[in-house]
């Protein structure tokens, strides 16, 4: 089995990301990354998802972005709730490069392993707006993982896979159940406690919620009361 990196945040995309890896037929390395962030459950979840769909590593990273700031996830910032974006707004849910920063991260721990392949969740359809989600920030980081790394030089080369870029949060709920993904280990909201139950409200509650509903299955979110 070739080894490969996949990204994991805890959520229900990462945890369908991971199954689609595993499906392929990789040894899946899980790398989840403790970047600041405001509340820790997902990190938990991340656990549970990495064991429950056969990693066969589970590496947690410390990166401070909460030292910098700039974002309602990582500063003293309220989480908007029951808002909708507008189309050309990037909402204050933005942390500043923090893609940029995990797929590197990624993709350092793929030189070690040897790998060639690095997984990751980001969505250009149902997403928050975010700049570092789009397909042309995909390609141009394996543009760069190429130019950049002993591996992309010298190797085979380095491919930066984004399998959900172009689903609705409902087609990644169903492909989630085709493939087991048990999605109430997972956390998506931003403002979790301690035990994992969402709020409700924040745009990632929202486009949770929404998914489940328009894919005809079942929410097993666990929700604060």
């Amino acid at each position: 089995m070739k080894n490969a990196v996949v990204l994991v945040s805890g959520g229900m995309d990462s945890a369908v990301v991971l199954a689609i890896a595993r499906e392929q037929g990789f040894a899946v390395h899980a790398l989840s990354v403790r970047y600041g962030q405001r509340h820790t459950s997902e990190l938990e979840a991340a656990d549970r998802v990495a064991t429950a769909l056969g990693a066969v590593a589970h590496k947690t990273v410390n990166v401070d972005l909460r030292s910098i700031g700039g974002s309602a996830l990582t500063d003293d910032i309220d989480v908007p709730l029951d808002h909708v974006a507008g189309a050309d707004e990037i909402p204050v849910t933005y942390v500043p490069a923090r893609n940029t920063i995990m797929l590197s991260v990624a993709l350092g721990w793929a030189e070690v392993l040897g790998a060639a392949d690095i997984f990751c969740g980001v969505n250009a359809v149902d997403y928050s707006g975010y700049p570092d989600c789009r397909p042309a920030f995909i390609e141009a980081f394996e543009r760069l993982a190429n130019l950049a790394t002993k591996a992309g030089v010298e190797g085979a080369g380095i491919r930066v896979h984004a399998p959900l870029q172009h689903m609705s949060k409902a087609a990644i709920a169903r492909e989630g159940v085709r493939l087991g993904v048990d999605f109430g280990q997972t956390v998506s909201c931003y403002k979790a406690d301690a035990d994992g139950r969402a709020c409700g409200h924040c745009d990632a509650c929202r486009l949770r919620a929404e998914g489940f509903a328009a894919a005809g299955i079942a929410d097993p979110t666990r929700y604060m009361r």
